[in-house]
């Protein structure tokens, strides 16, 4: 693993703070959730993906709607379309 260059102390309340460059760089925005796991010793965080409400697959494609309520990936969306379009086709 590499080397960032930065160090954040602990608050006494056990958090840190990620520095604004790495932020924005993996664009982190306020109150993404951050998964956090351990391999070992080590500490990673990564920003959490939220499964497709339809196929539960897990994509950088992934696309949130009705204020991050309704996670689709672009399989999802496609067959969401269809099963509408079927819909106001029967009616």
């Amino acid at each position: 693993m590499r080397s960032t260059g930065f160090v954040r102390k602990v608050d006494e309340l056990g958090r840190i703070a990620i520095p604004m460059e790495l932020r924005r760089k993996l664009r982190i925005e306020d109150k993404d959730p951050i998964e956090i796991n351990v391999v070992n010793d080590q500490v990673i965080l990564h920003k959490h993906r939220m499964p497709c409400a339809v196929t539960g697959e897990i994509t950088s494609k992934n696309k949130a709607y009705a204020n991050g309520n309704l996670v689709l990936s672009p399989k999802g969306e496609k067959i969401l379309l269809q099963l509408l379009e079927k819909i106001q086709a029967d009616r």
